[in-house]
């Protein structure tokens, strides 16, 4: 594979390859990986989705009000047809095969640079959450499952760096296919504590009698971020575009796949708040009755989610500082100064989660600030610009009414969830 180094770079830049050799294999492991049918697509764009975001749907439930489910449903439409007009981008311009591609066939180089800038801020702060959630968890996991360690005591914080620690070699690997495994397991994880809700809310015997608002508009602005945190999966969709044995029929795999995760965290919202109310923590798992078989199962899931993820994340940093190292550089020099950089980065962002383990307000954040940006501004932005010859006045309307809508979101989310994380900040560590 190391013949085709100077051919992925001309790819990357969007420049004509002069070497001609190499560029024909390329082609031809390119057109190989278009092997996932349907079926195949749909699992993967639903294993991309559900994470996280499932976490807080009752928790969002609860700060918005009844009718922020209306909300819920109307983002994962519009990020539904925000993920069709990705798929136009690519059918005009066959020569794109990532995300930043599409910045770069819309504004150029500052499109790119953007688009990297945005897909890089999404994995930094998707890891971040997942570290904080896996702090969390682990602390309510560890007491329920191990006794009388250190006389009934042990730091949540350091079983949580025992944890990063178990996962970091993962970082290490260069063969992604040797981990693809994980992201089965993350779906897997996602379907047990999605059951671990719906038995507790059948058997369980819960029901708070607290009453949730029909709507609080003043907390529509960090919903709105918790919502989108959940549908913001656009940066891997041209991936799984190129990848696909008929990519004519990706409209149809985003439709069925939003449909199904828009569903899927619907119920969990409605029967999270439902059984928790006012009392609902900003992760489900965690309001789970602590007595409970299924509640120890669910939180272990929720522990290993992040533990199945960090390599998956980090991957594509990985590729891209790969492709920014000498060409004279060995394999295994490359092998040691990935492993490195990912396991520094890894070990700031447990700092960071540490210092800041307020999971709701990052994961507002996260969402306000990233995954707005990356699932519905950039995308209606480059469909502009790509295809502005070809649409019609209403589509050109429509997607810049777009654009602003996700601006006045993001700009209004970002600020109050900021505001929130701050004055939690003082309120705990003091001025």
């Amino acid at each position: 594979m190391s013949q085709t180094k100077v051919c992925v770079v001309c790819v990357e830049e969007n420049k004509e390859c002069e070497c001609h050799h190499e560029k024909q294999e390329l082609d031809l492991d390119l057109e190989t990986s278009q092997n996932s049918s349907f079926l195949h697509s749909v699992i993967n764009m639903v294993g991309m989705l559900i994470g996280l975001g499932q976490l807080s749907m009752p928790y969002a439930v609860e700060s918005g009000g009844w009718i922020s489910i209306f909300l819920l449903i109307a983002l994962g439409v519009l990020t539904t047809y925000t993920s069709h007009i990705l798929g136009n981008c690519l059918r005009r311009n066959p020569k794109s095969k990532s995300y930043s591609d599409i910045g770069y066939s819309a504004f150029g180089r500052n499109g790119r640079l953007l688009a990297s800038l945005f897909i890089h801020l999404a994995i930094f702060m998707a890891l971040v959450s997942y570290t904080i959630s896996l702090h969390d968890n682990i602390a309510a996991a560890f007491p329920a499952t191990f006794k009388n360690l250190h006389n009934g005591s042990f730091p949540a914080a350091k079983l949580t760096a025992v944890a990063v620690a178990i996962a970091l070699p993962s970082l290490w690997i260069r063969d992604l296919s040797s981990i693809s495994f994980l992201s089965s397991g993350g779906i897997l994880m996602s379907a047990i504590i999605f059951m671990s809700v719906v038995y507790t809310a059948v058997f369980g015997g819960v029901l708070d009698d607290g009453r949730i608002p029909v709507l609080r508009l003043r907390n529509i602005p960090t919903v709105s971020g918790v919502y989108l945190f959940g549908f913001g999966g656009h940066i891997v969709f041209p991936n799984l575009y190129t990848s696909m044995k008929d990519p004519s029929k990706f409209t149809k795999v985003s439709i069925v796949s939003f449909a199904t995760v828009t569903a899927l965290y619907t119920a969990l919202a409605i029967t999270g708040a439902k059984m928790f109310g006012p009392n609902i923590n900003p992760q489900v798992t965690l309001s789970l009755p602590k007595h409970l078989l299924v509640t120890k199962i669910a939180l272990w899931a929720t522990v290993l989610t992040p533990m199945t993820k960090y390599a998956l994340e980090f991957a594509p940093l990985a590729i891209q500082l790969e492709r920014s190292l000498p060409l004279t550089m060995t394999d295994r020099t490359k092998l040691v100064t990935r492993g490195l950089v990912g396991s520094t980065l890894l070990l700031v962002i447990l700092a960071l989660a540490l210092t800041v383990p307020y999971f709701g307000y990052v994961l507002s954040l996260t969402g306000s600030l990233v995954s707005v940006t990356i699932a519905v501004i950039l995308p209606c932005a480059f469909y502009v610009k790509i295809c502005w010859d070809g649409m019609s006045k209403f589509t050109r309307a429509a997607n810049l009414v777009f654009v602003v809508f996700g601006c006045v979101l993001g700009v209004l989310g970002s600020f109050d969830s900021s505001k929130l994380l701050v004055n939690k900040l003082i309120l705990v560590h003091g001025t």
